[in-house]
This record gives structure tokens, C-alpha cells and sequence, in this order.
């Protein structure tokens, strides 16, 4: 279970069991919430039919206990006796943990020439004992296997149906050799284009000059023009009549099939004719020695232009790949050395001279600089590192020199992730992409049958010369097919596509999460760190009890305690205030000239600040105990509401006009305090909203904050539809509904509370600042953290998924209406038949135009990141209170 797409799978398994189950998961935990009247082992057996193992967790009654602390599971659940009272249909809460994800391994693969090959090799390898998915790209010759498999069995298995494969370790080095092969194959295609060309182009000037007689000395001439055809055949296009038979020993046909059934019976039937032309009526002393080289010719000049513009579509992963260091200069005792990297080790000291590239990620322990993380973040201004700081590799390092800790190696860095990620995708398949596996798992042998089919109809019913008319159509249809542009429709246009939203710093997981963007109706947002920086700062702060001012130095010290212990960006603001104002109060309280030992008093009771029953309430706040046992809590007005805390007397609407987020204190039910926190917009937040609106989005925005200050920053920014005082659960739920109404949802967002509306969305967007586990449950991740990155994904999403069904109708269109044509349906009103030659050239043609329209994705214009959009005409922003 890798994202959302994953969880609305398993969920459409069950519920053609259990129409009524509920089924919940979480990505980034690998846990799935089952409420249904099927048993544990009937959901594991659904689960695992439709491709994810499962390991249940606990017991029934285990289950039924722990679903109940997960937020995505229902907030109360029935008793037996409740449950069997209220229906028949009884509810059992099932908590499934998905089994340890299998590992994968790549392998490249040789020999493959059209869609028809990509399907044997996905077939052979999906039957190899021990994997579970296999996945096989066309445009790179690489396949991806997932499962607990032995690399020989695979290269076995690959192997045994008639194609070449070795296992990729080293991503960077598989894909210069990749390179290499192809600038070799692409030399080759060349020459051998060339020679074919250099027999077949005066043959063919000839032969409309003057059409051949072989008859006496002109026999002779002709059959060592047959020879030089036929050293045309074993030479420039021998690798087709290789690859036809390879594919006949496994019982199979590809395109190498087509080619060298159409031109090896057109070199036959000439040789025939050269030597038994005596004994042949004069209409069947046809001779197309010259339509077996154009056609060779041809097909190897399609080939080897089709490799040099496959050449750059694989650009954005070789400048990842580029970032990677070859080497690390590694402080040891015995001095400073010169590894390779991969011999650096988490924890050796690594030092980085001015100008020089970090090789891993680390912690600086020495030395202050800046740090060009441009090529990362996308951020362009350097930012100072010092000790303590986090360090990334493929960064540059600026005028200091640092010496860092290695933390994390190889392809743990972000940089190996980052690049994982992206060769993952450009791998990966979108759904549209089955249609044209399961036309091309046909397309050969069809074409083969069409063929034959149509020999026959002019055998039989044609006009005379019957065998002349009978070997052109035949050969014609054989040749004008195009399996190749049928299999490159997809992954060429997949791997630029995530090649470029990875240049603009969106990293696309998969092929599912890439159309499913594409379609986006909703995109919903939440306010922190997505709208505004997510370095909020506290403004203000009122107190209510009237606490003398040691109280007020001690109730600080607890804030800070208490908000120590939290991850959220709105602790962070109020830790720091606590900290900074409780040191004041302790100052200011301090009196020198006092003998008795008070002076000291306030500043100990800020230090020694101690809490216990810490607990954070999701969507809410904290609570905590003080030493002395009293109850406090910090939290939204939800919070104050559940500890009895009357609010209605504590108005403090001037801070929320001013857009700021209240958060309260009370001590033993009883309100303390209150805190004014700012979240400033970030720049480009309007220009951003505003361009998701034009690209016909509606915008939506929950937030837990509460309604006026939402409701502010909506109607600045532009906000469709503005709900509030959500929790978690909230925001699931209002998904959800948006989902039931037909909408297709988009979700953006940092934290841990995101996590459960990230993966029920359709597509979840993650800020590639935000926490691991809301990266884990989102189909796409944000290396900035601004939306105009989900603009340039949805944008990007759009332009790839035409340029795939530009690919797939015009691959299809092309075949749809050239084979019937190559067959002779317009005969009866032209009177002639398409020359074998116009065929190998329109089918090269056919593949330079799929690679083509692939390619035009590069010139993809995006909308302008700080040109505001016109709005649509539309009501005001809708505020929800929940």
C-alpha cells in the first residue's frame, strides 16, 4: 500500500462483499480500518487476491480495542449486544497491517521491439515463482519486479522467452551503459540504413525508368542483384529475422515477425522470378528486390531517429543522477582521505571545501557557510549552515569549509530518494496505458491473420495478375503495421512528463497519481504551513485570573513545558513566547537589595517547571499536570469546551478580525490566559490560489483554526469554500462528501493531522517539508513549499495525459486506416495498390511521430507563477463552522 489509489482499491474489493463496509487506511503506517460483518480472514483473503498481503494485527477482540485509538476508525464502536440489537448486520472492527513491503529489483532488458515484446517479458516475469508485480517499460528497455525473487530466476525467466536482461545495482552506472548501447545501436541503425538506402534508391530510380525483363543475359544481372539484396537482408536487417526467430522457437510474433515475413517474401518471390522467369506468364514476372531494401532501409532510418529522440527523455533523472558525488574527502585519524562514496559510512566526519558538492546527508559539526540547495528545494538564495545544522547531498557548498556527520548514505540520502522516486514514476504505467497493452497483446497476430486473409480475397476474387496483386497486399499489410508507436504511446510521454514536473520540484510517485491529476475537480488545502509560512509567532497575550506576576512566570514555565513535548508549528510559537516573556517575568521580579532569598525565586519556578499525564488531543490541543497535581490545559476553543471552560465572558474578537489564532490556557477549568498567534501569508499565496482557480479548480480550505480567523484569510486569499474548527476526523469526512457528490479531491498538506485526508483524497500533495508520514500517504510530493507547485503538477498532469491520448488515437488511427488501405479497399476506384515501400516508410514514420508529439511535452509552457489570473465569476467564499 504506496498511496490513496492503493486504499480505494482494497476498499472496492471489500464492498463488493460488503456494500456497506467501511474501510479506511493509512499509507504512511501501513494500516487499513475494516468495519464490516466479513471476518479477519475473509478481508485478508479479499486483500490478497486483489494484490496486498495482509498480517492480521491482534484478536478480535484486539482489533475491535485497538481500531479505536487510530483516527481513521469510528469514533465509538457497538458493543456485541448493541450491535446484534440494532441489525443483523453485525459490525466487526478489523485493523489489517499490511505485510513488510516486498523488495524490488530492476533489470535491464535487450532485444525488445515493440509492444508485443514488452508483453511477453511482463508475462514470463509475472510467472516466476516469488514475484508479486512486474512492471516493464518500452522507452527505457528496464523492468521493475517487486517480490522476494532470486535475480538469476529472473534473468532465467526473461531469458527463456527470447530477450537479454542483467540486474541494475548502480541506477547512475545502468544508465550511462544505457546510453552507451543506445549511441552504439543508434551508430549501427545508421550505417545500415545507409547501405540498404545506397541498393535500393537506384533500383528504384531504375525501375521507373524502365521496367526489368528478366530474360536472358538480364537474368544473370538480376540474380546478382538478388544476392546483393539478400547480403542486405543478412547484414543491415539481420537483427530482425534474429528476432522473428527468436520469437517463433517461443511461439510468438512481434514486429521483427512482420518485417521478415513481408520482406523475405518479397525477396523469395523475386529470386523465383529470376529463375524460373522462362517458364512465367508475363504478368507474374514482377520483381521487388528493391522493395525489400527500401523497406529494411527505411525501417532501420525510423529506428535509429526514434533512439536519438528517446535520447532526452530520460534528461531529468540523468541531472539527478549528476548531482550525485563520486567521491567524499573523510576525516580518519590517520588524516583526511579520498573515498569513494560508496565506501563512506553513517557517522564518519566528512569535510567540504568551498565550491565542492556535499557527497551525503549530514549534520555539521564544524565550520559556518552557505549552502546553494537550489537544486533541491528550488529555493535560490543560499542559506547559512553552522554546527547542528542539517546538511543535504547534491548541494553546494559556498565560500566556507565545513565538516559534517555522515547521517544518511547512498540511496538513503534525500538526493537517492529524490531520484528513486522519480525513476520509480518514469517507470511506472497510468491507467490509460492498459488499453494499449491489451490491443498490442493481440496486435501481431491479427495483423499476421489480416494478412493471410487478405492473400486469400485476392487469390480467389482478384483481377488478374492474381499472385502479383495476392504478394503485394500481403507484404503491404505485413510492413504498414506498427506495433512499435503503439508501445512507445505511454511510457515516453510518462517519463517526460515526470521528468519535467521534477524540474519544477514536484515529484510524482506514480503513473496512477499522474492521470488521477489530471482530473482534479476540488483541491482542498489546509491553512498552516500551506496557506501561510508555518512559522507562526504569537502576538499578543491576555491574561484573565489576575495572577500575580510569580504566578504568571511560573504558568509560562509549564507552557513551555507542556508545548516542549508537541510537534506542532503552533507549540513551537507558543514554547518560544513562554520561554522568552517567563525569563522576563523572572527578571523583572528579581531584586538584588532582597536578603531572604526571593529574588531567586521567580527565575526557579520558570526552571524547574515539571509536568506529568502529558497528553495531546489531535485537532484540539495538550493537557498536562503540574507537580502540584493541577489540570492544565492549552488548546483551541474545542479544547476549552471539553474541560468546562465558559468562554462567553472572554471575548477577544478584536484578534480574531485581525485573523489570529486564539489559543487558550486554563488551569483547573478555569481560563488563564489567552494567546494571539500569527501566521503571516506567504507571498505567493494569492497568486497561487488564483492560478489553481483559472486552471478550473475550486478551492476549498479546512483548518482547525477558528472561524474568523479562517474566514479572513479565505476571503484574502480567494478561498471557495472556507470550513473550520475541523479535526482530523473533519477533514476525512469532508472529503469524503466532496468525493459523494461526484468531485474528484485533491489534498495538500505538511503534518501528521493531515495524514488520514492526504491518502482518502484522490490524490494527496505532500510539502516536502512536512513530516514523513504525510509525505508517505500523498501521491505527490512538493520539494517547496508553495502551491503554485500543485499548479505546475495539475498542469503538467493535463498536458501528458492529452500528449498519451494524442499518442494512443493517432498510434490506433494510424493502424485503423492504413491497413485496410495497404489491403486494397480502395482498389475498385484508384486502380492501384499501395507500394511495399510507401509502407516501411509510412510505418517509420508513424514511431517518429509518437516520439515527436512525446517530445513536444519539453515545450510546455506553464502558466506564469506572479501573473494574477482573473477570477471567475463566482459567490463569496462559503464559511462552514463545524
Amino acid at each position: 500500500m504506496s498511496c490513496q489509489g492503493c486504499v480505494g482499491r482494497m476498499r472496492r474489493a471489500i464492498q463488493e462483499h460488503d456494500a456497506e463496509a467501511q474501510v479506511e487506511g493509512d499509507p504512511g503506517s501501513g494500516t487499513l480500518s475494516v468495519a464490516s460483518c466479513l471476518g479477519a480472514d475473509e478481508l485478508a483473503a479479499l486483500l490478497s487476491q486483489a494484490g496486498y498481503p495482509t498480517e492480521a494485527s491482534a484478536t478480535d477482540e484486539q482489533i475491535a480495542s485497538d481500531s479505536t485509538t487510530t483516527p481513521l476508525a469510528p469514533a465509538e464502536a457497538p458493543s456485541p449486544q448493541e450491535a446484534s440489537s440494532a441489525s443483523p448486520h453485525r459490525e466487526t472492527s478489523a485493523s489489517l497491517q499490511e505485510a513488510p513491503s516486498a523488495p524490488s529489483q530492476r533489470l535491464a532488458i535487450q532485444g525488445m521491439t515493440c509492444a508485443g515484446c514488452v508483453a511477453s517479458v511482463q508475462k514470463a516475469l509475472a510467472a516466476t515463482s516469488g514475484v508479486e508485480r512486474a512492471e516493464v517499460n518500452f522507452a527505457s528497455h528496464t523492468a521493475r519486479i517487486h517480490g522476494d525473487v532470486d535475480a538469476k530466476a529472473l534473468v532465467q525467466a526473461v531469458e527463456s522467452v527470447g530477450y537479454g536482461a542483467e540486474p541494475i545495482v548502480d541506477l547512475r552506472q545502468a544508465e550511462r551503459q544505457r546510453a552507451e548501447r543506445n549511441q552504439r545501436e543508434y551508430r549501427r541503425k545508421l550505417k545500415g540504413s545507409l547501405a540498404s538506402l545506397a541498393l535500393a534508391v537506384p533500383l528504384m530510380v531504375m525501375m521507373l525508368i524502365h521496367h526489368p525483363e528478366p530474360t536472358g543475359l538480364a537474368r544473370l544481372g538480376w540474380g546478382l542483384v538478388g544476392l546483393a539484396t539478400l547480403a542486405v537482408l543478412a547484414f543491415p536487417g539481420r537483427a530482425f529475422f534474429v528476432g522473428a526467430w527468436k520469437a517463433l522457437r517461443h511461439h510468438q510474433a512481434n514486429m521483427d515477425t512482420l518485417i521478415a515475413l513481408g520482406t523475405g517474401t518479397a525477396w523469395l518471390y523475386s529470386m523465383a522470378v529470376v529463375v524460373a522467369a522462362p517458364w512465367l506468364p508475363q504478368a507474374a514476372r514482377g520483381l521487388y528486390f528493391e522493395a525489400s531494401s527500401m523497406i529494411i532501409g527505411l525501417v532501420l532510418l525510423g529506428k535509429a531517429l526514434e533512439l536519438r529522440a528517446q535520447g532526452r527523455t530520460s534528461d531529468a533523472l540523468h541531472r539527478l543522477l549528476d548531482l550525485q558525488s563520486q567521491s567524499a574527502r573523510v576525516v580518519r585519524e590517520e588524516g583526511e582521505l579520498d573515498l569513494p562514496i560508496d565506501e563512506v559510512r553513517q557517522g564518519d566526519l566528512i569535510r567540504v571545501r568551498p565550491g565542492e558538492r556535499l557527497p551525503v546527508d549530514g549534520e555539521v559539526v564544524e565550520g559556518d557557510s552557505h549552502i546553494d540547495e537550489s537544486m533541491l528545494s528550488g529555493e535560490p538564495a543560499p542559506l547559512a549552515r553552522g554546527p547542528g545544522d542539517e546538511v543535504s547531498a547534491g548541494t553546494v557548498n559556498g565560500r566556507g569549509s565545513l565538516v559534517f556527520r555522515a547521517t544518511r548514505v547512498g540511496a538513503d540520502t534525500r538526493l537517492g530518494r529524490i531520484t528513486e522516486q522519480v525513476a520509480n514514476a518514469q517507470g511506472s504505467k497510468p491507467p490509460i496505458g492498459n488499453l494499449a497493452d491489451r490491443v498490442s497483446a493481440v496486435f501481431v497476430p491479427s495483423v499476421m491473420i489480416i494478412a493471410v486473409l487478405t492473400a486469400l480475397a485476392w487469390y480467389h476474387f482478384g483481377p488478374e495478375p492474381r499472385v502479383i496483386h495476392m504478394l503485394v497486399t500481403a507484404t503491404t499489410v505485413l510492413i504498414i503495421a506498427c506495433p512499435c508507436a503503439l508501445g512507445l504511446a505511454t511510457p515516453l510521454s510518462t517519463m517526460i512528463g515526470v521528468g519535467k514536473a521534477a524540474e519544477h520540484g514536484v515529484l510524482i510517485r506514480s503513473g496512477e497519481a499522474l492521470q488521477t491529476a489530471s482530473r482534479l475537480t476540488t483541491l482542498v488545502v489546509d491553512k498552516t504551513g500551506t496557506l501561510t509560512e508555518g512559522r507562526p509567532r504569537v502576538t499578543d497575550c491576555r491574561w484573565f485570573a489576575g495572577e500575580a506576576s510569580d504566578d504568571r512566570t511560573r504558568l509560562l514555565g509549564l507552557v513551555a513545558a507542556i508545548e516542549a513535548r508537541s510537534e506542532h508549528p503552533l507549540a513551537e510559537a507558543l514554547g518560544r513566547y513562554a520561554h522568552d516573556h517567563g525569563h522576563d517575568h523572572a527578571a523583572a521580579d528579581t531584586n538584588p537589595s532582597d536578603e531572604s532569598g526571593g529574588s531567586t525565586a521567580s527565575a526557579s519556578s520558570f526552571a524547574n517547571s515539571t509536568i506529568e499525564a502529558f497528553e495531546s488531543l489531535t485537532g484540539r490541543g495538550v493537557r498536562a499536570r503540574d507537580a502540584e497535581g493541577r489540570r492544565l490545559a492549552i488548546g483551541n476553543a474545542a479544547m476549552m469546551q471539553e474541560e468546562g471552560v465558559t468562554l462567553a465572558d472572554h471575548e477577544l474578537d478584536d484578534w480574531q478580525a485581525q485573523a489570529r489564532t486564539l489559543v487558550y490556557l486554563s488551569l483547573d477549568g478555569v481560563l488563564t490566559a489567552g494567546f494571539a498567534i500569527e501566521d503571516p501569508l506567504r507571498e505567493d499565496s494569492l497568486d497561487a490560489v488564483a492560478r489553481l482557480r483559472a486552471d478550473g479548480l475550486k478551492v476549498v480550505m479546512l483548518t482547525g483554526d477558528n472561524s474568523a480567523t479562517a474566514r479572513a484569510i479565505g476571503e484574502e486569499v480567494g478561498i471557495d469554500e472556507v470550513h473550520a474548527e475541523l479535526s482530523p476526523e473533519d477533514k476525512y469526512a469532508e472529503i469524503e462528501r466532496l468525493q459523494a457528490e461526484g468531485e474528484v479531491v485533491g489534498m495538500v498538506g505538511d503534518g501528521i493531522n493531515d495524514a488520514p485526508a492526504l491518502a482518502r483524497a484522490d490524490v494527496g500533495f505532500a510539502i516536502g517539508q512536512g513530516t514523513d508520514v504525510a509525505i508517505e500517504s500523498a501521491g505527490v510530493t512538493l520539494m517547496r513549499s508553495s502551491l503554485h507547485g500543485v499548479a505546475a503538477a495539475i498542469e503538467i498532469s493535463q498536458a501528458t495525459l492529452a500528449n498519451i491520448r494524442q499518442n494512443l488515437w493517432g498510434a490506433l488511427g494510424y493502424n485503423a486506416l492504413c491497413i485496410p488501405i495497404a489491403a486494397g479497399l480502395f482498389y475498385p476506384l484508384t486502380g492501384t495498390l499501395l507500394s511495399p515501400m510507401i509502407a516501411g516508410a509510412a510505418m517509420s514514420a508513424s514511431s517518429i511521430t509518437v516520439v515527436a508529439n512525446a517530445n513536444r511535452l519539453r515545450l510546455k509552457r506553464l502558466r506564469p507563477q506572479n501573473a494574477r489570473a482573473p477570477r471567475p465569476a463566482t459567490p463569496p467564499s462559503q464559511e462552514v463552522l463545524s
